[in-house]
């Protein structure tokens, strides 16, 4: 018996997908492997069976015993188990009710016009500033972060400290650097709320709002301002780069998009179903005993949910490494589903619609400005991405 498989699988070209992965899959949905750190685990790669355990109540994120519980990775963050393992159910049920009411339609839909006038200015900016640029600096990056910034209360003028502390906390190889950065990042969040009672609006903000809700200390209100700090702007900066890195480099998208501005909302989705660096499948522990697709999974073994592998899952999705904006629409697990649904995926959508029909209708003839071997990329953070987008018009 072969020994099993370590992550990282090797990915010699980043929009195509990792050889081992596909031999995998090709096998069956579920396997054993090793993480990045040497830990057993189980990566699970179909599509069926991923959506049906990121809702399953045997699956969750905290262990019986942490200190002996395999980990992902050596971030603070997402690299092993988190909360308390019997009151995990209901203080998920309960977080995620304080948070929803913050990301509801009426909300979104209010938001959705200033994000349309923070693009339009960067845009303007980059215009301005003329070919060739850098779309990451000119707009990946700040965009998002200003988004997140207004909607939480946040300073934009602190954007540079709170950047390099949620990348610091979200490195998976260096475990003292993630610490501290996850330190450094609640402490700005206590200090945050601190200046939100003292100002005295409770209905200013995502923050001051939380701290103003009965029951929620001012701890756990920077504790879910930080989180929503780090989840608003890291995955979007990475869906921004990534989504005009496929667009511009795969023959005939780009022009698709701009001749049909119709196909926003395809685009969108595709974008956020390609295939990206990093990752390695959702973190999860079983909380009893059970089986998946025929095999054997014991009480505490860690599972992975590889939503990347289950959005290319050739039993659902017709070849599907092809980047297609007139693919026929099937729902992707990107943001997860059932009880765990990301919270955020409604502002991601409308950032993600915003910032590409605006690009598309003003830069109608953005080209990359560099080979797609010449990029470079976050490999050791969770949400990867790029470093840099060289472009021209």
């Amino acid at each position: 018996m072969s020994a099993p498989v370590q992550l990282p699988f090797e990915q010699p070209h980043p929009m195509r997908p990792a050889p081992l992965l596909r031999e995998l899959q090709a096998s069956g949905p579920i396997h054993a492997i090793r993480t990045a750190v040497g830990h057993p685990a189980w990566l699970v790669t179909g599509y069926e069976e991923v959506r049906q355990l990121l809702d399953d109540d045997r699956l969750g994120r905290a262990h019986r015993e942490p200190e002996r519980a395999s980990r992902t990775g050596e971030s603070a963050m997402f690299g092993g188990p988190l909360g308390d393992f019997d009151t995990e159910r209901a203080d998920h049920h309960r977080v995620r009710s304080l948070l929803q009411p913050h990301f509801s339609p009426k909300r979104m839909r209010a938001l959705r016009g200033r994000v349309e006038t923070l693009t339009a200015s960067l845009l303007d900016d980059l215009d301005a500033a003329g070919s060739p640029a850098d779309l990451h600096a000119a707009l990946a990056l700040p965009l998002p972060i200003a988004v997140i910034c207004e909607l939480l209360g946040v300073p934009f003028a602190d954007r540079g400290q709170f950047r390099r502390w949620t990348q610091a906390a979200a490195d998976t190889t260096d475990r003292a650097r993630s610490e501290q950065g996850l330190a450094e990042l609640f402490g700005y969040g206590q200090r945050l709320v601190a200046r939100k009672r003292a100002e005295g609006d409770p209905d200013a903000d995502v923050i001051s709002r939380l701290a103003a809700t009965d029951g929620v200390s001012d701890d756990e209100a920077a504790a879910m301002g930080m989180f929503l700090l780090f989840a608003g702007h890291e995955t979007t900066v990475t869906a921004i780069g990534m989504g005009t890195l496929w667009l511009l480099a795969t023959p005939g998208q780009w022009q698709t998009l701009v001749d049909d501005p119709s196909r926003i909302d395809a685009a969108v989705e595709e974008i956020l179903r390609a295939p990206r660096l990093g990752g390695g499948g959702i973190p999860r522990y079983a909380r009893t005993d059970l089986e998946i697709a025929g095999v054997h999974i014991r009480a505490g073994d860690l599972v992975l949910l590889d939503t990347g592998a289950a959005n290319h899952d050739r039993a659902v999705f017709a070849d599907p490494d092809r980047f297609d904006l007139v693919r026929p629409a099937v729902p992707h697990l990107t943001f997860g589903h059932g009880a765990r649904y990301c919270v955020g995926a409604p502002l991601a959508r409308i950032e993600l619609q915003t910032v590409f029909a605006q690009l598309a209708a003003r830069f109608p003839t953005l080209k990359l400005g560099c080979a797609v071997d010449e990029l470079t990329f976050n490999r050791n953070v969770l949400a990867g991405g790029l470093t840099a987008l060289p472009v021209t018009w």
